[in-house]
Order: C-alpha cells, then structure tokens, then sequence
C-alpha cells in the first residue's frame, strides 16, 4: 500500500497515476499508517506559489529523502528543494510535479519507464501538435527527452505516428485546417456473448437481453434520429461498436443497419466500421447482412491465438473457429478486416504471443491493433482478484518489440497510438495497417480532430470546435437506465450540440 499525503488534492490525480506506473498493482492510502510501503508527501504553500514533493519511507516515518538515495544514485541536486509554480496554469504545473516525482521515484527505484513522467493516453497528439507548428523530429525529440524523459524508441514511435496520422488526416479533410469541420458516428452495441475476464466496456451477456432488444433498439433509433437532426445526416466515418454488434441476432442487426442507412448517408462516408470482434457471434448470415448494407470494415479481434487462454479469458470459442470466420468473411469479399490482440493476458509469455503472431500472419488481415493488457476497476481480474492472485501476468518490451516485427513483416506501418490507466508495463497501444487500410475514425477519437456524436448506452459524444476547445457528454452506461433516460441522453446532446453545429 502507498500512501499519498497532500494538503492540497488539485494534482492528486496526476501523481497518482505515476506512482501506478512505477508500482502496478499496488492499492493508495490517504493518510499515515504503519503498513505503507511508502509515501508520498505534497505540500503546497500558503501564497500558492511552491510546491514541496517528498518520498517517505517506513510507514510515514518523516526521512528526509535525500539521506535515503546513495549519491551515484542522485540526478539532481535540487531535487529536495520546493518547486515555484504557477498553481492555476494547470499543465505547466502537472509536469513540473511529475517531472520531480519521475526522478525522484527514479532514484528510489532504480527503474526507468520508457514514456518517462508521460502518463497520458494521447502522446501521438503532443507529436502531431508540434508537427503542425512546424518542428522537426529532432526538435520533437529534444522536446519529450526534456519534458518526459521518454526514451528514444517512444519517441520514434509517437513522431512516426504522427507524421502518419497527420498524412492521412490532410488525405481525409483535403488539409489539416479542416480538422474540425463535419462530425462522425459511434453506435454502441453493449451486448458480447460473454463477458472477458479483463474487460472492463460497456458489455453485457447478449442472452440475458434478449427479451429486451426492442425497447434497446427503440431507444436506441430515436437517439440517432436527434443526431441525424442536429448535426445532419452525412458523418464522415461510422463506427458500430460495443461490445460485440454482432452478437445481435441477425434480424436485429438487419434493423440496425437498415435504420442506419436510411438515416445518414453511409454510402457517402468514407469509411463504415462494424466490429464483429467475437468469433463466436460471426455468422454467414451475419456477414452477408454487413454486405448487403454497404459496411467497409469489420474487425475480428481472437486477443490471442493459444487455446488455453481463450478458456482462461472466458472466450467460449476455438482458435480454429477464430480462422473458419476469417476466410469465410474473406470469401463473401470483405478486404478491410482488423484483428485485435492483446499482450499480457494471464499465464502467457513470450513464447504463446510468438504462437499468436504466427497465426495471425499466416491469414493476413489489413490491419493488427496490439493492447498492453490494462487491467481496469471494473474488469473482473480487478474485482475478483483474489481468485486471480496467482495469474502470472507478463508484458515486456522485447515482446512488444517482436510484434512490431511481425506487423512490420505483414507490411503494415503505425498509424495510431494510445495509452491506458493501469497497463501493463507501462507500454502503449499501437494500430498498424496496410497502405490505405487505416481506420480513419481510430485517429479522428484518439487526436480528438473531429466532433463524435456517440449513440447508445455506454457511449460518449465530444464536441471539437476550431478554436481547439473540447467539450464532452456521456450516456448512462446501465442498459435498462438508458432505455428509461433516453430523452435526458438526449437533451445532453442538444445541450452540447445545439449551437451552430
């Protein structure tokens, strides 16, 4: 257990979320106590204008920090003097506290992360940003080097993303500037077959709803029809997603996609995203209401191809079956399918993500998203962990660095990265693709370019205005609420949307 002691809790969250990427896993108190492995001292001084930042060790006993580190182990001198801040310019002060806290965690430690004090989960977008007021990537370099201590592989990885990014973006819009204009569609679908072990969205077991799909889809329809109303009925992307869409019934989801494109112009959008993640809700059936509606792209996500894990995760499907829907899905002629893995899952090393990567190579999709495993509040490796404790649970670099290779090898390039709380290792999320098979949706949530107005129970809309500002709203994420709150969801939109869309 760490503690966490302040006088002031405005950056409490910024220093929390550093110490869980030095110490995974570990629980935070807010005050003194005899057990705390360490703690964490902020004091913040009455004029607002410095902030002292100290580590103290041996349930709260008060050490001074600079008696515990030995001198070869020291990277600064001052590193025990209380830093001047500006306490209302909110970044400048986060990353001089962050900055601090990394060395000094550093020292203690004697460990390094490779995104250094960046905890956020946009570092591509701090790339893109400087890129866009015309920095080279040495510039770039020098910039994370000093404010984040990154380390030079992230950094090639961001500034390369981002070149990537910002290409196709100029491709999309027709030039950067246009970054803000029109809007894109995320539908949630919040039913799976099962729900995984790490997964933490909005899911829910499809049979437990199947009674209810009505009233879902009811509410559902009359949330798009306002969006439709509001913002107009030509999105520059659609995404469906959840979940897993396709563990609707067949019928079900021919009304969905029937409603969706008599609604908007889907036909006009530049690209139609359904994820079929699970393999075990795929049907030729399915597959062949995607096609009729005109969807672009689908995503068929195994998160890994050894057996023993998929029963672990509590995926109730094969490997076998994760390849029969492949091909099938390549011969009714969907040429723009993602797959979706994840390293880190319980029980596997390097040798069983190596399996994985071979598997996936030998089908060839058009694009491979690969997650650090981040174990959420709501997952249940998080809840139940107790009955998880002895789950071995491994993410390095060398194994994020081989699937690299492996995507490299499928002549994919990256085209978008993000982060998450509590991942594993401290890495990153990374989409590779094939030339001209990028989601452009994936870059258009993760660089926050363009307004998403998200439908359905779980989803969240953001407003991108051209000045820059960003403004967001959620919808309930419980099925029955969203159903009985629909017109409160609604009025959330209209409240965010209605001026001047």
């Amino acid at each position: 257990m760490i503690g966490i002691l302040l006088n002031d809790n405005g950056y409490e969250q910024d220093i929390r979320e550093l110490l869980m990427a030095f110490f995974p896993g570990e629980g935070f108190a807010y005050e003194e106590a005899p057990d705390l492995s360490l703690c964490v001292v902020g004091r913040l001084s009455k004029d607002r204008k410095s902030f002292a930042i100290q580590v103290v060790f041996r349930g709260g006993e008060h050490c001074c920090f600079r008696s515990t580190i030995p001198a070869e182990r020291r990277e600064l001198d001052h590193f025990d003097e209380p830093l001047s801040v500006d306490y209302d310019n909110r970044p400048e002060t986060k990353n001089k506290i962050k900055r601090r806290l990394y060395v000094i965690l550093k020292a203690v430690t004697g460990k390094s992360l490779p995104w250094g004090s960046l905890t956020g989960i946009r570092p591509a977008k701090i790339a893109l940003t400087l890129l866009e007021e015309g920095k080279t990537q040495e510039e770039i370099a020098d910039y994370m080097k000093e404010m984040y201590f990154a380390d030079d592989e992230k950094i090639r990885l961001c500034v390369e993303t981002a070149r990537r990014e910002r290409q196709l973006l100029s491709r999309f819009f027709g030039c950067p500037e246009k970054h803000a204009e029109g809007y894109s569609l995320y539908v949630g679908i919040p039913f799976c077959p099962t729900t995984c072990l790490y997964c933490s969205f909005t899911s829910y077991p499809i049979e437990k709803w199947i009674g209810h799909l009505k009233e879902y889809r009811a509410a559902l329809f009359h949330e798009l029809d306002y969006a439709a109303e509001q913002a107009g009925r030509h999105p520059s992307s659609i995404y469906v997603g959840g979940g897993t869409p396709t563990s609707l019934p067949s019928d079900e989801l021919r009304l969905l996609l029937e409603k969706l494109t008599h609604t908007f112009d889907c036909a006009g959008a530049a690209e139609f995203t359904v994820e079929a993640g699970r393999p075990d809700s795929i049907t030729k059936e399915k597959l062949a209401v995607l096609r009729q509606y005109g969807v672009t792209r689908i995503s068929i996500n195994p998160q890994t191809m050894n057996q023993k894990t998929l029963d672990l995760i509590g995926r109730q499907h094969t490997a076998e079956d994760v390849q029969e829907r492949f091909w099938l899905a390549r011969e009714m002629g969907f040429d723009n399918i993602n797959m979706d893995l994840i390293v880190g899952l319980p029980q596997e090393e390097r040798e069983d993500v190596k399996r994985t990567l071979e598997a996936v190579k030998a089908l060839g999709p058009d694009s491979l998203t690969v997650h650090s495993l981040a174990i959420k509040r709501a997952a249940r490796l998080n809840t139940m962990r107790e009955a998880y404790r002895d789950y071995k649970i491994v993410g390095t670099q060398e194994i994020l660095d081989m699937t690299v290779r492996y995507a490299r090898e499928m002549g994919m390039e990256p085209y978008y990265l993000y982060r998450q709380k509590n991942m594993a290792g401290n890495f990153e999320n990374v989409g590779y693709a094939l030339p001209d098979k990028e989601c452009i949706y994936n870059i258009l949530i993760m660089e926050e370019q363009q307004t998403i107005i998200g439908c359905g129970a779980g989803s969240t809309s953001k407003r991108v205005y051209p000045d820059g500002r960003i403004e967001r709203c959620e919808n309930v994420k419980d099925v029955s609420s969203f159903i009985e709150r629909i017109d409160e969801m609604i009025e959330r939109k209209r409240k965010l949307l209605e001026y001047s869309f």
